[in-house]
């Protein structure tokens, strides 16, 4: 009888302890001052998409990865080389490292010239310039050059004493051209002409123009690409936290 008692009181103490202390989670979630995100609305949502944009990349090259390494581990010694090489040069296409052409658009960002009396030269700055490229990524591009400038991953863009310098190379002045590959010219063109990113040109006296061409061929990225900053992150498997 003692025995069962003891035992019977254990459980109560356990079944309490655990009461208390989801009580006391609740509490605390209740309670808890959240952080306010200073964010507006439009670079809330530019970030979301990219974040989604990444993980869907990242889903579609595991994919393609494994039917890879599927498809390579039943062939022959001679097709083995053979689709090393053409995994190489897939690899050397996607980075950017070579010439790509297809149907896309031509995107002009000009003066707007209010007043030639008065008004300065108009200039935009390189912060500017990667929210618009960040823009047209949301939007559908697959593949975007600034002038004669392959855009990849790695690209910087960056004000140097009043230049704007894309990889290591100045842009010029306005007038600028953005060559832009893409499946939907006109998803991007509508997304482009009723974005907020036409009002932060406006304000700079800075005009966009965009015409859908058939064909168009962007550049390869010509400079070393330097790793020595890159690290390497370990990727959580489906189903580990």
């Amino acid at each position: 009888m003692k025995k069962l008692f003891s035992k019977q009181q254990f459980m109560i103490g356990l079944v309490c302890l655990l009461i208390g202390f989801m009580i006391a989670i609740l509490f605390n979630t209740n309670h808890k001052t959240t952080d306010r995100d200073t964010r507006d609305t439009w670079e809330i949502r530019t970030a979301l998409l990219e974040e989604q944009k990444i993980q869907q990349n990242l889903y579609k090259e595991i994919a393609e990865a494994e039917k890879t390494l599927s498809e390579y581990q039943e062939q022959t010694e001679h097709q083995q080389i053979q689709s090393l090489k053409e995994s190489i040069q897939k690899l050397r296409e996607q980075a950017g490292l070579t010439e790509k052409s297809g149907q896309g658009l031509i995107i002009t960002l000009k003066p707007m010239f209010l007043n030639n009396d008065y008004q300065e030269y108009p200039e935009i700055n390189a912060e500017l310039l990667q929210l618009f490229i960040n823009e047209l990524n949301a939007a559908g591009a697959t593949e975007v050059a600034i002038e004669n400038q392959r855009i990849i991953n790695i690209t910087p863009i960056r004000d140097v004493s009043g230049n704007i310098y894309v990889n290591n190379s100045s842009i010029g002045d306005l007038p600028t051209e953005l060559y832009v590959l893409t499946n939907n010219s006109q998803q991007i063109k509508n997304h482009i002409e009723v974005s907020e990113i036409g009002d932060y040109f406006a304000l700079e006296n800075v005009t966009i123009s965009i015409s859908k061409e058939s064909d168009i061929t962007l550049p390869e990225y010509d400079e070393q690409i330097d790793l020595r900053d890159i690290e390497i992150v370990d990727v959580a498997k489906e189903g580990e936290s």
